[in-house]
C-alpha cells in the first residue's frame, strides 16, 4: 500500500497555500484534518522551497514548526520534518518527528547526515542541485542522471553513519528540472525504484502540472493531476506520495488498491530466451582414466560439473517430480558412467556423461565439465578440465 504524506506548510510564503497555516493553531487543526482524510504522515515544513523563496533562519523555523510537531506527536499523529537544517531536524525529532525530509539530500547542511545517523530516524534523500532551482537543469538522460546522483548521495549519507534501511529516495520533481525532465522522471520512476530503496514522489501542485491547465486556473485545480500522478507513482512501485489534497489522493489510491486486490494472482512466466536448468556441482568420482600406466593402475579423483536444460514449468506448477529430472538419479547415473571402462582422455569421459544426461527424457541440453585435479603435470597448477556442450538431436 502506498503511503500518503500530507503537506503542512507553516510558512507565510508557500507557493501552494499562501500562508494559510502560519498560525500554530490553524496548522494543528489542518494536520488533524489531513489525518482524518487518510494521511499516514503529516509532513511539517517551516521554510518554503519554492523558487525565489527567502531563506529562513533556524530560530524562526523552529518557532514555526516545534509547537506543531509537539502537538501532533502528543496526539498520536505521525509527523515528519521538512527541513534542510540539521539543528531543526534534531529539535523536531526530539519533539516527536520520526522522519527527516531533506530536499537537499544532505547537501545544504553538511552536518545533516551525521545528525540523522545519531538520531536513528528515517531519512528522505532528495535529488538536488543547489538553492537556485532555475540552474543545473542540463541532463544527458534525466532518469539515468538522477539515478546516479541519488546513488552517490546514498553512498555519502551511509558513509556518514545513516542506516541504509532507513533511507528513502525522492527524485526531486521540480527541483532544477524543466517540465519535460519532470515528465520523463515520472515515466521512468520504475528505474528509480529499481535502486532497491523506498521512493517518495512529491509532485503535488507543482508548476509542470499547472502547465496543463488554463493560465487562470486556481492552485487547487492542480489536485486532479496530482491524484493521477499519485496513481502512476504507486503503479511504478513508489513507497509514498507527498500531497496537499489528501482526500482526493486517498480516494484514487483506494481504487487502485481495490483493483489490485481483485486481480488474479500473477503466474510467473518463463523468461524468453533463458532456459531452465538443473545443476550438479563438484560430483566426485574415483576412476582409472588416463594415458599413463600408473593412472590405470592406481586411479585418481575426477570432479564433474553438469548443467542440464529442462523445461521446469509443468513440474513447478504441479509440484510433480515425474515432470522434471530426479537429480539424485542423475548424479548416480553420471557417477556410474565415470567409474566404468577406463579410457585415455577426459574428453571421452565428458562425452559419455553428456550421453547419459541426454538419456533422461526431459533433458534437452547437457553442459559437462570434467575436472582432473590430480593430473600428472610436472609444474604447479590449480586444475585441468574439459568442457563440452551437447544438445538433443
Amino acid at each position: 500500500m502506498t503511503r500518503i504524506l500530507g503537506v503542512l506548510n507553516v510558512t507565510p510564503d508557500s507557493f501552494s497555500d499562501g500562508g494559510r497555516f502560519e498560525d500554530a493553531g490553524a496548522a494543528i487543526a489542518h494536520a488533524r484534518r489531513l489525518r482524518l482524510q487518510g494521511a499516514d504522515v503529516v509532513d511539517v515544513g517551516g521554510e518554503s522551497t519554492r523558487p525565489g523563496a527567502t531563506p529562513v533562519a533556524v530560530e524562526a523555523e523552529l518557532t514555526r514548526i516545534l509547537p506543531v510537531v509537539t502537538a501532533l506527536a502528543g496526539g498520536g499523529i505521525a509527523a515528519s520534518i521538512d527541513t534542510m537544517h540539521a539543528e531543526t531536524a534534531r529539535a523536531a525529532v526530539a519533539a516527536g518527528a520520526t522522519i527527516v525530509n531533506d530536499v537537499s539530500g544532505g547537501l545544504a547542511d553538511p552536518r545533516m547526515a551525521s545528525v540523522v545517523a545519531e538520531l536513528g530516524v528515517t531519512y528522505v534523500v532528495t535529488h538536488w542541485r543547489g538553492h537556485d532551482l532555475a540552474h543545473g537543469t542540463s541532463y544527458r538522460d534525466v532518469v539515468a542522471d538522477v539515478r546516479d546522483e541519488l546513488s552517490a548521495r546514498v553512498d555519502a549519507v551511509v558513509a556518514a553513519g545513516v542506516d541504509p534501511s532507513r533511507v528513502i529516495l525522492d527524485p526531486g520533481l521540480g527541483f532544477s528540472k524543466g517540465a519535460d525532465d519532470n515528465w520523463r522522471l515520472v515515466a521512468g520512476l520504475d528505474r528509480i525504484v529499481d535502486l532497491g530503496l523506498p521512493v517518495l514522489v512529491g509532485a503535488s501542485r507543482k508548476r509542470f502540472l499547472g502547465a496543463l491547465l488554463p493560465t487562470d486556473a486556481p492552485m487547487e485545480a492542480r489536485d486532479h493531476g496530482t491524484a493521477a500522478l499519485s496513481v502512476l507513482a504507486a503503479q511504478a512501485g513508489a513507497w509514498g506520495v507527498r500531497v496537499h489534497d489528501v482526500a482526493s489522493t486517498r480516494r484514487v489510491l483506494d481504487v487502485l488498491d481495490a483493483v489490485r486486490a481483485a486481480a488474479p494472482a500473477a503466474v510467473p512466466q518463463p523468461t524468453r530466451g533463458v532456459a531452465d536448468r538443473i545443476a550438479l556441482r563438484g560430483l566426485e568420482v574415483f576412476a582409472h582414466h588416463g594415458v599413463f600406466e600408473h593412472e590405470r593402475r592406481d586411479g585418481q579423483r575426477f570432479l564433474v560439473d553438469l548443467d542440464v536444460e529442462v523445461d521446469l514449468v509443468a513440474a513447478a506448477r504441479g509440484d510433480d517430480l515425474a515432470r522434471t529430472v530426479h537429480y539424485g538419479e542423475l548424479a548416480e547415473a553420471v557417477s556410474a558412467a565415470v567409474e566404468r571402462d577406463p579410457v585415455d582422455l577426459i574428453e571421452t569421459v565428458a562425452e559419455r556423461v553428456a550421453t547419459v544426461a541426454l538419456g533422461f527424457e526431459a533433458v534437452t541440453l547437457a553442459r559437462v565439465t570434467i575436472h582432473k585435479p590430480d593430473a600428472p603435470i610436472a609444474v604447479p597448477f590449480g586444475d585441468v578440465a574439459v568442457t563440452i556442450e551437447r544438445r538433443r538431436a
